[in-house]
This record gives structure tokens, sequence and C-alpha cells, in this order.
């Protein structure tokens, strides 16, 4: 009875968190570049003496679905699709963080951000002289005609990266990071979609259908939480008699 409320007890709290994380995805749903989570329950022993056989659940939420999302075409200079499984550069804090979203914005000194954040290029945040017209090629770098010139010049470049398959997770603020906190290097074979822009790769089909499967799993743990109930009164009273 004792393993089989803890049983019951790690199972409800891994559906419970388990929902916050689709939760989470379905929010994100129209955001753009947004990376869904995918959530990995893995076993631990409880600790402490005698509870040998006792093991509890534990919720790993740091993955994420490295599927394409749709990509619209916008006819805006500044919107890029970042193809394939490669990675825009932005600054956070002291170093560095990565993202998909690819609506980037110049500001009244020439700064290029997106959300808000520096954009990256090859020698640090990319400040973009005063231009009549721009371009971004399939490369990541950056072009601009200025005042008084006839044709376009390069002036920076992107900085994109391929991170390996599970070595990096989201921080509190959303971005991509490096699992080790390192800056990840750049990637000559990452190249964007000039003029288009990414959606969320999350399936609103599949979260609700996770949530609702989850909803059922919640529901089977709290019948085995009365039946272990049910078990301890009977044989408390067996105890008695």
């Amino acid at each position: 009875m004792d393993a089989l409320i803890y049983t019951a007890q790690s199972g409800a709290e891994r559906a419970m968190r388990a929902q916050q994380v689709h939760a989470n995805n379905l929010a994100n749903v129209e955001t753009p570049g947004f990376r869904a989570d995918l959530e990995l329950a893995t076993a631990y022993q409880v600790p402490g003496y005698g509870f040998d056989a006792r093991h509890m659940s534990r919720l790993q939420a740091d993955t994420l679905s490295a599927r394409q999302g749709a990509v619209r075409e916008t006819g805006r200079d500044l919107d890029v699709a970042v193809q394939d499984q490669g990675y825009l550069a932005v600054q956070w804090q002291n170093g560095e963080a990565y993202t998909r979203a690819g609506g980037l914005t110049v500001g009244g000194d020439g700064a290029l951000t997106v959300n808000g954040r520096a954009v990256l290029g090859d020698g640090g945040p990319i400040v973009l002289p005063p231009y009549i017209s721009m371009s971004i090629a399939e490369d990541g770098t950056i072009s601009v005609q200025e005042p008084g010139q006839a044709s376009m010049q390069p002036v920076d470049r992107l900085k994109l990266v391929r991170p390996e398959p599970g070595s990096v997770t989201k921080n509190e603020a959303g971005l991509v990071v490096s699992r080790d906190g390192m800056p990840l290097p750049s990637d000559p074979t990452v190249t964007v979609a000039s003029g288009h822009l990414e959606g969320s790769n999350v399936s609103a089909v599949e979260e609700m259908v996770a949530t609702m499967s989850l909803s059922r799993d919640f529901e089977i743990q709290m019948k085995l939480f009365k039946a272990a109930d049910g078990m301890a009164e009977a044989g408390n009273r067996l105890i008695r008699d």
C-alpha cells in the first residue's frame, strides 16, 4: 500500500507538470519561430533508509522539438526564415542566445534587433549605416545602398549557428542557449530565406490530444489514491478485529 501511494503520487505529479508544458506550447502556437518543448520523464529512487523499493518520476522539459514550422512569404526585406536546424544569434545579458524568430527591425541608431534584442554578426551587435535600400542574402550577408552610392555594398553578416542535437535548451526568457553556457560557433552551411517568416512548430491538435490524455492519466492516479486509502482502511479493520 505504501508503495502504491508513491506510485500514484509520482504519476499525478508527472501528469500535472506535463500539462503545464503542453499548455505553454499551446499558448505559443502563433508565436513566430517558437520551438515546442518536449516532456521526458525519468525515474529516480527515493533517498533515505528503507526506501529501496520506492521510486518517483522526474519530469524534464528542456528538450526542444526540431520540427520545421510553416514558412510564409512576407515580402519584407527585414524578415528572414532560418532554414533546416539553424538559429540566429542574439545578445543576451553578457553572452549570446539563439532564436528562430526572424522579424528583424532597425532602430533609429541603425541597431538591428529582433524582439528588442541585438542581432549578432561576425563582429558583435550589427549596426547598419544610413541606407536607402537593403537586402539579406541566403548566407546571411547584409548589403545596403547608402545615400549617394549607386550599388549595394555588404556591411555585415548574420551569425548563424547549427547546434548539435540535444546540446541546447531554453532559458528563462524562452531563448535557446547552449547547455554548457558557451557560445556556439558560426556555421557557414546555415542559410536563410529573405522575405519570409517561420511560424511556430507547435501542432495545436497534437497538444490538445496530449492534454486530454494527461487529464485521463491524472484521473487514474486519483483513483489509485482512493484504492490505496480503501486498502489501508481495510487493513486497519483487520488489525483492530
